[in-house]
């Protein structure tokens, strides 16, 4: 059975999507390969790293993209984390079986710490429900 494969986009590709990257990775590796991308993509905040690492989840090969780099590729799984990549998402050359919308609130606005736990918290529940859902749902061949 084939790995589906999960593409988390945000504008910069510095924080949320990183964090869907590496969250999807620890939790559920061995039905999902985790890419993540941004339309403007930046380097991935310190923050961002700090708490991924301080919660045990590994920061090993996360870099900032550009949805460019995906172009023609096919993903089983779209998950749009803001209103901006939403746009560009809609222009993207790439192909999704399902995009998904979720407005994650964008830590570096507040560049505090809590910030960023706190958008981390948020995606994780979301995964874990999202995960709950796909647990019976194989990949279409």
């Amino acid at each position: 059975m084939s790995k589906r494969r999960v593409l988390f986009l945000c504008n910069a590709n510095s924080a949320r999507s990183l964090m869907g990257e590496a969250l999807l990775r620890h939790m559920a590796s061995d039905r999902f390969d985790a890419f993540s991308a941004g339309s403007e993509p930046d380097e991935p905040h310190a923050l961002t790293l700090e708490v991924l690492s301080k919660q045990g989840f590994s920061t090993d090969g996360l870099r900032s993209k550009s949805l460019d780099e995906f172009e023609n590729e096919h993903f089983d799984f779209v998950i749009v984390l803001c209103d901006k990549a939403q746009q560009a998402c809609r222009e993207w050359q790439g192909h999704a079986d399902e995009i998904l919308f979720w407005d994650i609130r964008d830590p570096r606005l507040m560049s505090k710490l809590d910030a960023y736990e706190q958008a981390l918290i948020e995606i994780r529940r979301r995964l874990q429900l999202w995960l709950s859902l796909n647990v019976n749902n194989p990949p279409r061949d």
